[in-house]
């Protein structure tokens, strides 16, 4: 993990909490604190979202708490038993996020044995810590889910590719491949979050306008493409170095793997609009992917035992390829509609 801007806000909202209770003299102010790490999302939407969705669990929460605490005073079996009542009402309203917050401040109402005036404070500084993170999140450098994706997109690329680049020949050090495919997989893992937070956000949006749909596609195939040339590196991983080959075979796999890398690289410059205008691919990718899967499969019929793990390693590398054109062409669509756009409103 490292050092990000929603570390930074969660620590500004927690102060800004404990301010805030201090000053209106709630105790304890612990409780608004929690509330702010808890509260604190990695998007706008999520934030709104969230700040709804406890304001309704909290005080339902609390008001279900002050009764019991009526009757039952603060007996552990009966906070036990109220807390196992109030995750069933948030899992049947559908809002488990607010699970945690929400206990916290049942158990914190419950503490007062069913006086209004102490569990009212109580609540309040479950609202105080929620509404602190809100604000934070969105005044304080706003969440850039479509930026941060974008930019580890890169990132992402660039260490899958140093990977596959070596994959084959074998050069890197079998502990330093580890990690490195480790960290690949946790960076795939962190985009698909991220870009589940993008559709999460377009998907709620009223009023979404179809070229950020168009672009919503683009990011998905973005990711996919990505995830792709992960198969190959597993491919390559499980089923080559077992297979009987000829230099001859490991230059092939080596040269197709290298080309579709390139090309790869140029479509995500072409995304990121660093190449210049009317800038064409050197090679055909395509008619390559499809000669390459074609001798892989003639050399599958033709040897004695099958080769069927070099089939496997090049089947996932013809379906890195063919994804990596699909991409091209979705990136291609977009600038030509961007082109278009932009001559009608200058006309």
């Amino acid at each position: 993990m490292t050092f990000g801007a929603r570390m930074l806000k969660t620590g500004i909202a927690v102060t800004l909490a404990l301010y805030i209770s201090s000053w209106l003299h709630f105790t304890p102010p612990v409780i608004a604190a929690v509330a702010a790490i808890f509260a604190m999302q990695p998007s706008i939407y999520r934030s709104w979202r969230y700040f709804l969705d406890q304001v309704q669990t909290n005080t339902l929460g609390a008001a279900i708490a002050l009764l019991a605490g009526m009757y039952f005073s603060n007996e552990p079996i009966a906070i036990g038993v109220l807390c196992i009542l109030v995750i069933m009402v948030c899992i049947k309203f559908k809002m488990e996020e607010t699970i945690g917050l929400t206990l916290v401040t049942v158990v914190a109402v419950m503490e007062a044995s069913g006086q209004w005036d102490f569990a009212l404070n109580r609540f309040l500084l479950s609202l105080i810590g929620i509404v602190s993170a809100f604000v934070i999140n969105i005044a304080f450098l706003p969440p850039r889910p479509k930026a941060q994706f974008h930019e580890q997109v890169r990132a992402v690329f660039t260490q899958l590719s140093l990977l596959l680049r070596t994959a084959v020949s074998d050069e890197m050090k079998e502990k330093v491949f580890r990690e490195q495919k480790q960290a690949l997989q946790d960076g795939l893992i962190s985009l698909a979050a991220k870009y589940k937070l993008l559709e999460e956000e377009h998907k709620k949006l009223k009023r979404s306008k179809y070229r950020q749909t168009r672009q919503l596609v683009v990011d998905k195939q973005l990711l996919f493409t990505l995830q792709k040339g992960y198969e190959v590196l597993e491919a390559v991983h499980e089923h080559f170095f077992q297979a009987e080959r000829t230099p001859d075979m490991n230059k092939s796999y080596d040269r197709h793997l290298e080309k579709i890398i390139k090309y790869h690289e140029h479509v995500l410059l072409k995304f990121e609009d660093k190449l210049k205008s009317g800038s064409h691919n050197s090679f055909p990718i395509e008619e390559a992917n499809d000669r390459f899967m074609q001798q892989a499969t003639d050399g599958y019929r033709a040897s004695k035992d099958g080769s069927l793990r070099l089939l496997i390693v090049a089947a996932a590398m013809y379906d890195y390829g063919h994804q990596t054109v699909r991409l091209n062409r979705m990136v291609r669509h977009i600038d030509s509609a961007e082109a278009e756009r932009e001559e009608r409103e200058h006309a």
